[in-house]
């Protein structure tokens, strides 16, 4: 399901998208399709698939600083104004976490490819997710780790815990063990690491 356009970025891993609407398609997605830790790809004609992971978001409104009277109530707006667009939008941060490529091979790390303006932004289903974070022995894989908590900043513990939550649901009893351990060891560091010595 399509959920975004990119529309800037600020690193090569680190893109800002506009979540589509009403204006975009006849049926825009949901609030839980773009929520915080939700996993996405960037699919390229060449069958490359980036896939990313949501880890901020922020509001559009140019509304917010029109102190001037307003003409008449919202829901009339359509009918005095015909001409007026309710420009008011999400914008969402995604993290790049790594690539399929088109003989599905994954890399976790930083993808070589630039993404470019416009670029559609999909949503992943929970099989997908499990694929990438799959290695060829059938085990879990998470080598994206030390870039979430290089790029995502104060969210990169939160962002960490929800990947772990969510690749809990649905792995062997040994992977399962390893990410509890990797969950305790952010507990850790996000106690620790507010304390000033």
């Amino acid at each position: 399901m399509k959920i975004a356009r990119i529309v800037s970025s600020n690193s090569h891993i680190d893109y800002v998208a506009r979540v589509i609407d009403a204006l975009d398609v006849a049926a825009p997605p949901t609030v839980e399709d773009y929520g915080f830790a939700q996993f996405v790809k960037l699919p390229f004609e060449d069958e490359t698939q980036i896939v990313g992971v949501i880890y901020d978001s922020m509001l559009v409104n140019p509304e917010y600083a029109n102190y001037g009277p307003r003409l008449s109530p919202k829901p009339e707006l359509a009918s005095f104004s015909p001409d007026y667009l309710n420009e008011q939008g999400f914008l969402i941060g995604i993290l790049l976490l790594g690539a399929v490529d088109k003989w599905e091979k994954i890399t976790h790390g930083v993808p070589r490819r630039v993404i470019p303006a416009g670029q559609d932004v999909y949503k992943i289903e929970a099989d997908e997710i499990k694929k990438f974070h799959t290695d060829a022995n059938d085990c879990l894989q998470i080598h994206y780790y030390s870039q979430v908590v290089a790029h995502a900043g104060l969210f990169s513990v939160p962002l960490l815990e929800a990947v772990i939550e969510e690749l809990s649901l649905d792995c062997s009893d040994s992977d399962r063990q390893r990410l509890g351990v990797l969950k305790q060891t952010l507990a850790w560091q996000r106690t620790l690491g507010g304390m000033r010595l």
